[in-house]
């Protein structure tokens, strides 16, 4: 366990449809397998039973268990990817792409109900497939910071840092209000998370007056007095 692979190794590419086909239902049988039962427990005969294929088959397409596991897990990557650059390509400023961003990777983790639990165990399975899955979405969230940066939509600041907030804004509040509740009060959600983004922390960053200290500190409990 925890071995790391090299950086992604080059993938057999089925060069035929039903090839193809083939070895996205190995793919779509372990996601659901690593997903329901964890990599511990799934077996490569489990994978092969659930795609219905021969045994031998997936030997032609992965050469063990981990390999396609790492394959799941920067496939999913991929995808959400893919679909995030899609959803924002038309949004007009950096606070709207962050918030259409943040709807669809809700979207993405409401569909993909596995997707926690697999990217999770990656980090047992295979720490470089792990790293990876967070750095490539990294790398493109910093290039576009620094666009927004330049264009004075956004206060200049450590891009990769900021990203990195970002990220894990997005991570947890996914867990909590999609994995957890399954969609609850999504759009309270976005509204939170954007007002944090719009106007930070602090109260009068909010347009609002500063808190009165002295008013808001408690009164020291009196001492009583023994006779």
């Amino acid at each position: 366990m925890n071995r790391s692979s090299t950086p992604a190794l080059p993938r057999f590419v089925p060069l035929t449809p039903r090839g193809q086909r083939t070895r996205e239902k190995l793919l779509r049988a372990a996601q659901t397998l690593f997903g329901d039962k964890g990599y511990e427990h799934a077996s490569i005969a489990d994978i092969t039973r659930e795609a219905e294929v021969a045994l031998g088959t997936f030997y032609v397409y992965f050469p063990d268990k981990q390999s396609i596991f790492v394959e799941v897990v920067d496939e999913l990557g991929a995808r959400l990817r893919r679909l995030l650059a899609e959803a924002v390509a038309r949004c007009e400023d950096r606070l709207a792409v962050e918030r259409e961003g943040l709807r669809t990777f809700f979207q993405f983790a409401s569909r993909e109900r596995h997707l926690y639990r697999i990217v999770r165990q990656a980090e047992f399975v295979d720490e470089a497939c792990y790293r990876r899955y967070y750095e490539r979405f990294a790398r493109g969230y910093v290039s576009g910071l620094k666009r927004a940066m330049d264009a004075g939509e956004v206060r200049r600041m450590d891009p990769e840092v900021l990203a990195y907030c970002l990220m894990g804004m997005g991570d947890f509040l996914g867990m909590r209000w999609v994995l957890w509740e399954g969609d609850s009060g999504l759009e309270h959600v976005l509204d939170t998370a954007m007002a944090l983004l719009r106007h930070g922390l602090e109260t009068r960053a909010a347009g609002m007056p500063a808190p009165d200290k002295k008013r808001a500190r408690k009164p020291r409990a009196s001492r009583s007095k023994t006779s």
